[in-house]
């Protein structure tokens, strides 16, 4: 039987050990911009998390609280996977649900995280598996397109 454990990475040599699992989603990261952005990141709030399997690390997830007037507070995950050759075993699950009950513990009333529209599987681990429940459509505006037109 494995061990599991689940905890915030706040060590350079734990966010060094779980860079190269956050990056197979955040792909256009190098170490040298994790690391700026992170520290920015952590200064607003956000917190990452690793889930160990036998002292090995296999799964991050990155959240933050915060209060709005559709929500109240809640937390809203940022950042979940899982190492690509160890997926579908459970580990996405048991770290979201870490999440879920760290945010309570934070007082807050909700998770939100959104999810690329193409990302059908992960769509239905969200809704199916965890109870999530699709309740908006987000919308980005690139700033820097401006930039590039004038």
């Amino acid at each position: 039987m494995s061990k599991i454990t689940i905890q915030q990475l706040s060590t350079d040599a734990e966010r060094r050990e779980a860079f190269p699992i956050l990056n197979e989603l955040r792909t256009h990261l190098d170490e040298a911009l994790f690391e700026e952005q992170y520290e920015q990141m952590y200064e607003e709030g956000y917190r990452l998390f690793g889930l160990y399997e036998d002292g090995e690390i296999v799964a991050v997830a990155g959240a933050k609280t915060a209060t709005n007037f559709y929500l109240g507070k809640h937390a809203y995950v940022y950042d979940l996977v899982t190492t690509e050759s160890r997926r579908s075993e459970g580990f996405g699950e048991q770290l979201l649900s870490f999440v879920h009950d760290w945010a309570a513990t934070e007082g807050c009333v909700a998770v939100e995280l959104e999810s690329g529209h193409w990302r059908d599987e992960a769509h239905r681990f969200y809704t199916d598996v965890l109870g999530y429940e699709k309740y908006c459509i987000s919308f980005k505006y690139d700033l820097t397109a401006d930039d590039e037109e004038g």
